[in-house]
């Protein structure tokens, strides 16, 4: 399993999918998302232990910022800027690994279906797919993905940045905060790229599935923070999905939590230019009462916009084309790792087998070639002491013999006064006793010899039986 995520990773990385890590608690702010808030100063009074700071990456650069409540398991906002409406979108939702399960090594997002039982407590503080699925509500995103090109929609389709929404609601949402801000924001801010946006949520205590919370309200926040700047609040009831209240950002920080600050310096407030902020809020009274918005730009889309549309309809079958590619492609690269991997495995296997029945049979070997140097000292020990005993057995006859040869004499004197008498009629007896003798004397000499050689030989059998291997039972 684990094996199979690294090669998703590696894919994913291959195509681009998006990445975004937890900030850590000893990093500033947003860390390199800092650069979404005006002077990299992030919003103030958000300091609740359940506040996760997330800078959303693609492709290793950062993209947009989100403060997400693991308690409600919604995004309270996401900081971007304006890059470029895109013409499509694609959905592909991922999950932030490391919200419930910090000690893991996966870094970036990942698609909830590759982690599914690899992260610990996956679902404890974030929201997951299946928390939608039947809920009648949908994943709506805070930062659009229309708001921005094609290069930056993956980060956007992220669980951390969605609310649940119902249908009509999240159409009108992304409607509404499309139109705010591509003619009535961008059009009045003289440096785009010095627009600053915050879209957040109110969490209420209505839970889908008893565990996301939906919010009470959608808001968006804006800052022009270049010359001739100004601010802006706007405010969506759920309740009310085509409300769209327009306020001061002060307004807009007090129906948050108690002492919010959105934009440092409160964006110049001091320096704001009326007018300008004057044709914003009527610019946004026209898109609420569904008046087209006549600004500079709009005559380029319409004198453009045929023209993309011809080229969408000429570039799709080469866009298809080339996903297919790309699909059989990366399909390819996934079964050559996939193979790769088996021949490795196999042969490692193999390798690992053979040295380890290789040091078994060592090591069987010269355990027994210890036993048997270990035997041979007592076995040796052995047979001298059945030497010395044969010895022994040996001193015990001749001193027997010796015995029976001195006592001969104390026999021959009582019979030597009797000698005239029993001198002729003793020599049989004493032929015999001396016969009997010298027959005693040799038979212990042979016993002593063959004692001897027995010893000999079962010493020289015992050493040839432990260091000859032993035949087979056919042998």
């Amino acid at each position: 399993m684990k094996t199979s995520i690294v090669f998703l990773l590696c894919i994913s990385v291959f195509l681009g999918f998006s990445q975004g890590r937890v900030v850590r608690e000893d990093e500033t702010g947003f860390a390199e998302c800092n650069v979404f808030f005006p002077g990299q100063v992030p919003p103030e009074g958000f300091t609740e232990p359940f506040h996760v700071k997330i800078c959303q990456q693609y492709n290793k650069e950062p993209r947009f910022a989100t403060l997400y409540s693991t308690k409600d398991k919604i995004p309270l906002y996401s900081a971007f800027k304006f890059t470029k409406p895109a013409q499509s979108e694609e959905e592909n939702w991922l999950v932030e690994p490391q919200i419930d399960d910090p000690e893991n090594d996966l870094h970036e997002m990942v698609h909830e279906a590759d982690i599914t039982g690899t992260v610990a407590n996956l679902g404890a503080n974030q929201a997951l797919t299946s928390d939608y699925v039947g809920s009648g509500y949908e994943r709506g995103l805070l930062n659009p993905s229309l708001l921005h090109e094609e290069d930056f929609q993956m980060a956007t389709y992220t669980l951390t940045n969605a609310v649940p929404l119902s249908p009509a609601l999240s159409k009108n949402w992304h409607r509404d905060i499309r139109k705010v801000v591509e003619q009535a924001l961008i059009p009045h801010c003289s440096k785009k790229d010095h627009l600053y946006l915050l879209a957040g949520a109110i969490p209420s205590s209505v839970r889908v599935k008893g565990k996301v919370s939906v919010p009470e309200s959608l808001w968006l926040a804006a800052c022009c923070d270049a010359p001739e700047g100004w601010s802006l609040g706007l405010v969506k009831k759920v309740n009310d999905e085509n409300s769209l209240a327009d306020l001061t950002v002060g307004e807009l920080e007090k129906q948050l939590l108690a002492e919010v600050h959105l934009f440092k310096g409160d964006c110049g407030k001091d320096k704001q230019n009326q007018e300008k902020r004057e044709a914003v809020l009527q610019a946004v009274s026209q898109i609420r009462s569904g008046e087209q918005v006549e600004t500079t730009d709009n005559q380029e889309t319409k004198d453009s916009g045929w023209v993309r549309k011809v080229a969408g309809i000429i570039a799709t079958p080469f866009i298809k084309l080339l996903e297919l590619f790309i699909y059989v492609f990366v399909e390819l690269v996934k079964f050559v790792f996939y193979f790769l991997w088996l021949v490795v495995k196999r042969v490692c296997g193999t390798v690992l087998d053979g040295l380890y029945s290789l040091w078994s049979g060592l090591v069987s070997y010269l355990k027994a070639i210890s036993m048997v140097l270990i035997s041979i000292p007592y076995d040796l020990g052995r047979v001298i002491v059945n030497i010395f005993l044969g010895f022994l057995q040996i001193v015990q006859d001749v001193v027997s013999l010796t015995y029976r040869i001195l006592s001969i004499p104390v026999g021959f004197v009582l019979h030597l006064a009797a000698f005239p008498y029993y001198s002729i009629c003793a020599i049989p007896s004493v032929l015999k006793d001396i016969a009997t003798g010298i027959g005693g004397t040799v038979s212990l000499v042979i016993n002593a010899t063959v004692a001897v050689l027995h010893g000999f030989y079962y010493l020289a059998a015992h050493i040839v039986k432990r260091l000859v291997p032993k035949g087979s039972s056919d042998d």
